[in-house]
């Protein structure tokens, strides 16, 4: 497995930590973005698409190679929706409470047994010269119809997982590093890595 230190496409410094956890035995260094970084805007329609754009604009314009992540909550109910645009559901500015409020208000009439979901994570790693391995992970639960838990962050307080019966807000960081959308994501790039990573 290589020692390479990529280059993660965000200037969020708690996402950078997170994916340093979680890929310290794949890489010798995660590195962030500058926050003067002009991230390309994020015109896709999946998720794949989005970390896609990240990835190959990041890693042209530094010419590093370069990990991109998109996530975000599917619900069923609401036809996919908040989908591609959960960090922006309420609004181009929304913070994550406004963003939880309106899931809820447009949940609300809708009964247990219907409100299935899932977090999905997409990964793209690519080099300068394109070379390109991706992954996806997803995670199933249930949108409960209050906030429950105090972990976390975005709609994590409201999403329920049976298996585990506790919301993504009630586990801890290391709990959900093991069981998330973005570990699995994590995992599944990691095993796609193998030879083709001695030529990143």
């Amino acid at each position: 497995m290589t020692r390479t230190a990529i280059l993660l496409a965000t200037t969020n410094e708690g996402k950078r930590a997170e994916f340093a956890d979680l890929l310290a035995h794949s890489f010798a260094r995660v590195d962030a973005l500058p926050h003067a970084f002009v991230m390309p805007e994020e015109t896709g329609v999946t998720f794949l698409e989005n970390a896609r754009i990240k990835a190959h604009a990041v890693a042209r314009a530094t010419g590093r190679v370069t990990l991109a992540d998109d996530s975000g909550l599917v619900i069923d109910a609401l036809g996919g929706e908040p989908g591609v645009r959960s960090a922006r559901y309420a609004g181009e500015r929304a913070t994550d409470e406004a963003n939880r409020t309106l899931v809820l208000e447009r949940m609300k009439a809708i009964p247990r047994n219907e409100r299935t979901a899932r977090f999905v994570c997409a990964l793209v790693l690519v080099d300068p010269d394109g070379q390109t391995i991706e992954a996806q992970g997803e995670c199933f639960g249930m949108i409960l119809d209050r906030p429950k838990g105090v972990q976390g962050f975005g709609y994590d307080s409201l999403f329920f997982v049976p298996e585990w019966e506790k919301t993504f807000a009630e586990v801890s960081r290391e709990e959900k590093a093991r069981m998330s959308h973005r570990a699995r994501a994590l995992q599944s790039l990691i095993d796609k890595l193998g030879e083709r990573m001695t030529r990143f």
